[in-house]
């Protein structure tokens, strides 16, 4: 039987805590335990009531939700899910990533709030899966690693490409093992990260910063080479085209649209696997959900590799158990390990 998991909302609309604590509600293993209207009322709270999960709007006054985050996270870990409003800056909410926020849900706008029902089963989802996540701290490079001299490496005799697929806890995750790579890594890298529309683009500019290889959002029409970390834009699949010369370009899609989410690890892998044949390697990292699984069996079928993130450093051990239960995973590695792994490939 699932234990009840108590939540702290916090928001500084008094409409907005009513709708999320009555959509929380909704499930019998969630107890809303109580409701803040800003940071320095939120502090007072989880020390007094101890909850499980907290939501967090991000614009509050007296104290904002990334101050919040960061002394909270000072005091004690907690599991928090960011609520935030639609094309809130994204500057922000990356930021709460960075802090310690392991997911973030979009509510519309203040004005749609009719709408704002809508998330409910998005929103119970991520608090269930926040509550599986282990109080620890995240320790984030907060500047690129010292710059080598790039040697003349030829590529690896195993693989052409390596796929990472990850979800919750992604934008750490990928923050511990991009920065990693050494300039003359001699494989493309292809990235399908679950985080909603209009937060990619800077994702990328934020982890090329810290990265000794190029990170951009992709493009349509982009040539797949190393030395370029390619991020899938959210809300597109991101898949391959070889073209008559050789070139590998990547395509932008919006089908399939009967998939979870998009992007899809799934769609990424499988066009890995028709294009790449045995040569394609897939990681299949921290999440909730499958999304991977079915993918991981196309790259398989291929005489493909794929690795998974071990159970001990997942934040959500979701996607990567339905891989490892699939018996589809060649090998399981902590998050700490899979940067070394990799470079040990070339």
């Amino acid at each position: 039987m699932e234990r009840i998991i108590r939540v702290l909302v916090v928001d500084d609309s008094a409409y907005i805590r009513k709708v999320v604590s009555q959509m929380l509600s909704r499930s019998p293993f969630i107890d809303v335990v109580g409701t803040a209207r800003d940071g320095v009322d939120a502090l007072e709270k989880v020390a007094e009531l101890q909850p499980d999960v907290l939501t967090l709007d991000l614009v509050m006054p007296e104290m904002d939700g990334i101050t919040f985050l960061r002394e909270q996270m000072s005091r004690r870990p907690l599991p928090v899910v960011v609520v935030s409003i639609a094309g809130e800056s994204s500057e922000q909410v990356l930021a709460a990533f960075d802090a310690g926020a392991v997911d973030v849900v979009q509510k519309p706008t203040a004005l749609a709030t009719e709408k704002v029902l809508e998330i409910s089963e998005e929103l119970i989802a991520s608090v269930k899966a926040a509550a599986q996540v282990p109080l620890r701290q995240v320790v984030l490079p907060s500047h690129p690693p010292e710059a080598r001299t790039p040697a003349a490496r030829p590529a690896t005799d195993a693989f052409d490409v390596v796929l990472l697929g990850i979800s919750t806890g992604g934008p750490q995750g990928l923050k511990q093992v991009i920065p990693l790579l050494p300039t003359d890594f001699a494989l493309p890298v292809a990235v399908v990260l679950h985080i909603p529309i209009g937060y990619t683009a800077l994702y990328a500019q934020s982890l090329n910063s810290l990265s000794q290889l190029r990170v951009v959002e992709a493009q349509a029409g982009e040539p797949v080479r190393a030395g370029t970390v390619l991020l899938a834009p959210a809300g597109y699949h991101l898949t391959f085209t070889r073209q008559r010369d050789g070139a590998v370009v990547t395509r932008l899609d919006t089908r399939p649209i009967d998939t979870p989410h998009r992007p899809s690890v799934d769609v990424l892998f499988q066009s890995a696997a028709e294009v790449y044949r045995d040569r394609a390697l897939g990681v299949v990292m921290t999440g909730m959900g499958s999304d991977g699984r079915n993918g991981a069996a196309w790259i398989k079928a291929q005489g493909g590799t794929v690795w998974t993130e071990a159970e001990e450093s997942c934040v959500v051990y979701g996607m990567p158990r339905a891989v490892d239960e699939a018996g589809l995973s060649d090998r399981s590695l902590p998050l700490s390990l899979i940067a070394q792994a990799l470079q040990e490939l070339v």
